[in-house]
């Protein structure tokens, strides 16, 4: 989990709360812990129904990663100024040329069913991921370890292997991992859900697993109500250092953020992971000082799809639709001041940003707008669809950028509205969308690769505009195996100097987290991925 990631600032006399955790008190005379809370009160968050079944290298979206970030621990995370510390990882070393990292376990890790975690448990779960006949969305993320090609081989050729040959259990606690070619962050990329282990039992039934999964972190599994919630409750024999100090969570799917907030009002519900862009200019009155404003690593984009009327669309278009939008006017009227305005593919928080880095492609010019577009072919069928999920609190910035479009470009624009967050995903997966969808991106590290090799490589699996250029990435290639992090980091930025001339996608603005908790709880706080840190939140 997060817990050594809380980020320090204050919205109350204890600390800061953000959108995605809660806790509720039923007033039961349940005992107390340490921080002066209600041990055995459960933590109500708002959420939604995950897109894929619960298994960890499935789970590539915020509302099953609020279920597989608590009920799993990772080898190790990151705290408020990027760095690493261990989690379930005594050490994550590499070699020489870091070609080869030894990872060390910690001792006494158990998982929800009482076995006990080993070095096996990581070597399976990662070679059972990585292998093409499971289809794990994120499967790309092992694509570093020697053998990958073997289980994973191109589309229409056959596996000839069962597991990577670059893992190796030396004992109990420890495993080696041989990469193809050297990698100077692989340790980053450990931080991130889908190297985390699996019990023995996960193999003999994966789809009853992924309605109920076992893991190794602060909460257990305890039930899923489709489409309702998720309940899940606190492990007495968790091992880590982030022990919660509630008796558990429940996870309530809302169809939209106007209702939740409602609830939060009134105390039925306990925190609300963002607040809807119409509560904006009120929320920081009704809720006082549980009112939670934060910058974290995150960024909002339009990403086209490079199939169908867009799918050899001129850059210059893209250029010149970016040009029409007044970012500025957005985020400070529409969205109440509550983002900034983006000018690079990766935000400030996080190592390799460039300030400035988009030129002048992110600067509010009309004229200028109207002349790319013209240069590049003009906007296919005179129209923009941008497509959005109805859940997410949306509709009144996309409403704002079609403005800009209409007013600015001469064009239609409209919006294709997904009743949930699910159904957008799915028409991305079946390259069903008409011109462009909303994009969003969380950190799994801090670092800018995440912002791009994962969204924009070819083989990326949540590349879901099908952006596809061989220069792109060759220098993606050539940066993950530089010799040190700071090469690494280096040859990322040169690689978005490309990502602005080709325009894989819109860079719109940076998050913020804008949230809020109830009278229920304390203590609740957010990391700089802007994640909840629900183990730390108390029940008054």
């Amino acid at each position: 989990m997060r817990g050594a990631r809380s980020a320090k600032w204050v919205a109350s006399a204890i600390v800061v709360a953000f959108a995605a955790t809660a806790c509720g008190s039923d007033g039961d005379d349940s005992g107390g812990d340490a921080s002066g809370g209600d041990s055995a009160g459960i933590v109500r968050v708002d959420g939604g129904e995950p897109q894929n079944p619960l298994i960890p290298s499935d789970t590539t979206e915020q509302y099953g990663a609020l279920v597989m970030d608590n009920v799993f621990s990772k080898l190790l995370d990151f705290d408020d100024e990027g760095e690493i510390y261990m989690v379930a990882a005594e050490s994550v070393e590499p070699n020489e040329d870091a070609s080869v990292w030894t990872v060390k376990l910690k001792e006494g890790w158990t998982f929800h069913d009482g076995t006990d975690v080993t070095a096996q448990h990581y070597v399976n779960a990662w070679n059972w991921a990585a292998h093409i006949d499971n289809n794990q969305s994120t499967s790309f993320w092992f694509a570093d370890i020697a053998g990958y090609a073997d289980v994973h081989p191109e589309e229409g050729e056959e596996p000839t292997a069962e597991e990577m040959s670059g893992l190796s259990v030396v004992d109990d606690l420890t495993f080696t991992v041989e990469l193809s070619n050297p990698v100077s962050y692989f340790d980053y990329k450990l931080g991130y859900t889908p190297f985390t282990p699996l019990p023995d039992s996960f193999y003999d039934d994966p789809e009853a697993f992924s309605e109920a999964p076992i893991g190794q972190g602060p909460y257990a599994f305890e039930e899923w109500n489709h489409n309702e919630s998720i309940k899940l409750r606190t492990y007495e024999d968790y091992a880590g250092d982030n022990k919660p100090v509630n008796g558990g969570v429940d996870i309530i799917a809302y169809t939209g953020l106007d209702a939740a907030y409602q609830d939060l009002l009134s105390d039925n519900l306990d925190v609300i992971r963002q607040v809807d862009p119409k509560d904006l200019p009120v929320y920081e009155t009704d809720l006082g000082d549980r009112a939670v404003t934060q910058p974290y690593n995150g960024i909002q984009t339009i990403v086209p799809v490079k199939y169908g009327d867009w799918g050899d669309v001129d850059p210059k278009v893209l250029q010149g639709i970016s040009m029409a939008i007044d970012r500025e006017t957005i985020t400070s009227t529409v969205l109440n001041g509550s983002r900034t305005p983006a000018d690079s593919f990766a935000p400030p928080g996080v190592l390799g940003y460039q300030e400035g880095a988009s030129g002048d492609i992110t600067t509010y010019d009309p004229e200028r707008a109207a002349e790319l577009v013209e240069e590049g072919g003009g906007v296919p069928n005179n129209e923009v669809v941008v497509q959005f999920n109805a859940d997410g609190g949306h509709q009144e910035w996309v409403d704002a950028v079609c403005n800009n479009l209409i007013a600015n470009l001469d064009i239609e624009c409209r919006s294709d509205v997904k009743p949930d967050f699910d159904t957008d995903l799915e028409a991305r997966d079946a390259n069903e969308v008409e011109g462009f969808y909303r994009g969003g991106w969380l950190a799994d590290y801090p670092l800018n690769v995440n912002f791009m090799s994962e969204l924009y490589h070819s083989r990326a699996s949540t590349n879901y505009g099908r952006f596809d250029n061989e220069e792109v990435d060759q220098l993606f290639d050539e940066g993950n195996q530089a010799a040190s992090l700071e090469e690494t980091v280096a040859a990322y930025q040169e690689a978005e100097q490309v990502l602005w001339e080709t325009m894989p996608a819109i860079p719109l603005w940076f998050q913020n987290i804008n949230a809020g908790y109830s009278n229920n709880v304390e203590n609740v706080s957010f990391d700089t991925s802007g994640q909840p840190l629900l183990t730390e939140i108390t029940v008054k």
